[in-house]
């Protein structure tokens, strides 16, 4: 999953002991490597990597998610389809946020998400701090509602990735199964939020 889903799943300010730090940690993670990076960080910021690890490996290792994968290779994405899939589970998460978190608006949650993790970028790796930077004044969360949104994502994607130019095409071809990966989204999403909460990282 990418960014919007794994803020998301952060848990609530109002229900989750330590929130903001989980929310750091999650985010921070994409770029935290091994347990030595882990600890080097306080407990309630580990619990926010371990989260982002957890969800990591249950969206790679789910059947559901592997038949997303299977049916964007076959359309050419090779090696790329994974990230093709975690941005375009996140259009369909934005697309659809009212449904998936009734609670708050997407542009409302997406500010207090950047202003959380702005007011805290010292902690958070060097280099995601340009990511951020864009994130937050690109609006990239409410962006990803759009398919232009998800569009720019993955050219952006394509030109930062060694070998990655195939990913310019990665919006075309998810936009192209629409149906089939919207049903993938709605069997998968479910599941991965009881993961989440099975595992008692987050409440």
């Amino acid at each position: 999953m990418n960014f919007l889903a794994h803020l998301l799943l952060s848990g609530s300010p109002a229900t989750t002991p330590d929130y903001d730090d989980i929310v750091v940690g999650n985010f921070a993670a994409e770029a935290v490597r091994g347990r030595a990076g882990l600890l080097a960080y306080p407990e309630p910021v580990q619990r926010g990597i371990r989260l982002h690890r957890f969800i990591d490996s249950f969206t790679d290792t789910h059947p559901v998610v592997r038949r997303t994968t299977a049916r964007l290779r076959e359309a050419g994405l090779g090696k790329w389809a994974g990230v093709v899939a975690d941005m375009g589970y996140d259009h369909l998460l934005a697309r659809d946020f009212a449904h998936h978190h009734p609670a708050e608006l997407l542009p409302d949650f997406a500010q207090r998400q950047y202003a959380l993790l702005h007011a805290r970028r010292h902690e958070i790796p060097a280099r995601l701090q340009p990511l951020l930077h864009h994130m937050r004044h690109g609006d990239w969360l409410s962006g990803y509602a759009h398919p232009v949104g998800l569009e720019q994502a993955l050219q952006g994607l394509s030109r930062r990735a060694p070998a990655g130019a195939v990913m310019a095409t990665g919006a075309a071809a998810f936009l192209a199964k629409l149906p089939a990966y919207e049903a993938d989204f709605a069997e998968f999403w479910p599941e991965l939020r009881a993961g989440v909460e099975r595992g008692g990282i987050v409440e």
